[in-house]
């Protein structure tokens, strides 16, 4: 039978040494009435501690709400996630070596709690192969402290002849799940939440590991005032509810007031939006933009790949294909910053495992991701730089088996200053760091594995373009008034492909009036 108990009385509930499980993406689906409760509890008490946390991406604002509020040393000691970029205590806690951190793809998370759940032996994938998530690599160790004392949480294994990873389910103690509303009986539903993140999941593996399940929620509301088909999560795998003060229930840290149009309830007229000037962002935007095709799924990643949206807006096409966010929404104009993974006026949501299946499985069509540093075999790394953790997030899975990828992003950084003169790009000021890089820190995506598994692979700069081949990166194309020795090949710490002359970019891009781009 569900029990309604405040924040402090759950608190008291979870056990030093517990793994616990908590929902959220980004901005969204934060259990922060129940954070805040740990925190004080342990401040006040030194219990819990020693926790293991379990999570997928980051739940945060880069200050400190969501997980950064049980930031602290000692009431953590173990975390198995997919990003940290929005918890600055958290990035503090790996960096200080002072916690063991695992960083997995999102959808391993995700597999790994349905494994639990399901009392599955082990799960067994092909998802982070020639990553760093690769036994043979870094075997998802981020830390010095992890990589030193941890044990090993997946090995490689050869199954009728092919590699795979496997990992061990991780059964659950206590998981607390962020929704909107719970009924006098303890039925959940997330009417008002902009995802559909991975509650059940976190859920049904809770109460199959002998777990307790805690719940936040917005409103209690009388028995019956559910639909049935609105009830996400049965009261029988409920073990408690807490009702959330508003200030720690918002449905998003982007805002603090409801929207409507994020969840379904309701669709805006989207107003006119002015188009993006022209600069090396928007360059990057259109020539991405030329590789969309009609009919096709696609997703795009956040940062650069953001104006390959803006551009398709622009031109009118952007209702020729479908875009999906690793959240598990899919159509409509996504969000960016805190809002990422939300959506105006989405199509269809989701649950978060069911889309990463999707793309786990080759069903996206394209991709368009941001471009951190890339070596000359075509690895990428998005997830680790000058030693600080961010994670991969849902950067593996949606990389790794999708047929054309595409990175995108400026040529050097730190400093860079560029402008559009009479149809010609111009470098004012060259970028004080390198991109194109003799080594990456970390391989978030692998050259070797992409060209293995036949994968259409671009890099689109606003300068360049290359294509990765079994010879390396090649040089297929540059920007009207760039010198290929000065612009590019003094600013790589090592030599493209050059077995031709490149072709120029396609004029249109560097043009301010419309490209009239068509897709094919």
């Amino acid at each position: 039978m569900t029990k309604f108990i405040s924040a402090k009385e759950a608190t008291a509930l979870i056990k030093d040494g517990a793994t616990v499980a908590a929902s959220g993406f980004c901005g969204f689906a934060s259990c922060d009435e129940l954070f805040g409760g740990i925190r004080e509890h342990f401040d006040e008490t030194g219990h819990p501690k020693n926790l293991t946390i379990i999570k997928g991406v980051s739940i945060g604002d880069f200050g400190e709400r969501g997980v950064s509020k049980i930031g602290r040393e000692g009431l953590i000691s173990k975390l198995i996630c997919a990003h940290v970029g929005l918890e600055p205590s958290i990035v503090k806690l790996i960096t200080e070596n002072k916690i063991m951190a695992y960083m997995l793809p999102l959808g391993t998370i995700i597999d790994i709690i349905n494994a639990a759940g399901s009392k599955k032996p082990c799960v067994i994938t092909k998802v982070g192969l020639g990553t760093f998530a690769d036994p043979l690599n870094e075997g998802s160790k981020v830390n010095e402290f992890t990589k030193n004392n941890g044990e090993d949480i997946v090995e490689r294994i050869e199954i009728n002849g092919e590699e795979c990873l496997l990992y061990k389910p991780i059964p659950v103690d206590v998981c607390l799940l962020r929704v909107t509303y719970a009924d006098e009986d303890g039925n959940l539903s997330l009417s008002r939440e902009a995802i559909s993140a991975d509650q059940l999941e976190l859920a049904i593996a809770t109460r199959n590991s002998g777990g307790i399940v805690i719940a936040q929620v917005e409103q209690i509301v009388a028995k019956g005032s559910i639909r049935p088909r609105d009830i996400r999560i049965h009261h029988f795998m409920v073990d408690y509810v807490v009702k959330a003060n508003p200030e720690n229930h918002m449905q998003s840290f982007d805002c603090d007031y409801y929207r409507p149009e994020l969840t379904g309830e309701i669709k805006i007229p989207l107003a006119s939006i002015p188009p993006m000037p022209l600069d090396n962002r928007k360059v990057c935007g259109r020539r991405a933009a030329m590789e969309l095709r009609k009919h096709t799924l696609i997703n795009l990643g956040i940062g650069m790949p953001e104006s390959v949206a803006a551009v398709a807006g622009e031109e009118g096409v952007s209702e020729e294909f479908t875009l999906s966010i690793e959240s598990g929404v899919l159509g409509g104009v996504p969000l960016g910053g805190l809002g990422l993974g939300g959506t105006v006026n989405p199509e269809a949501i989701y649950n978060m495992g069911d889309i990463l299946a999707v793309y786990d499985g080759g069903g996206l069509d394209m991709t368009v991701l941001g471009l951190g540093e890339i070596d000359e075999k075509g690895n990428v790394n998005v997830s680790q730089f000058g030693g600080r953790v961010t994670g991969p997030g849902g950067f593996i899975d949606i990389s790794q088996n999708t047929k054309n990828v595409i990175f995108t992003g400026t040529f050097t950084a730190g400093g860079l200053c560029e402008k559009i003169e009479a149809g010609k790009l111009v470098i004012a000021q060259e970028g004080k760091a390198k991109k194109f890089k003799k080594n990456v820190e970390q391989i978030t995506f692998s050259g070797e594995y992409a060209l293995k598994t036949n994968q259409n692979v671009l890099v689109i700069t606003e300068r360049a373009v290359f294509k990765l081949t079994e010879k390396g990166l090649k040089l297929i194309e540059i920007a009207p008034g760039i010198d290929i020795q000065r612009d590019i090949i003094d600013q790589m710490e090592f030599l493209p492909i050059i077995d031709e002359e490149p072709a120029l970019m396609d004029p249109r891009i560097f043009r301010n009036e419309l490209m009239n781009l068509t897709l094919k």
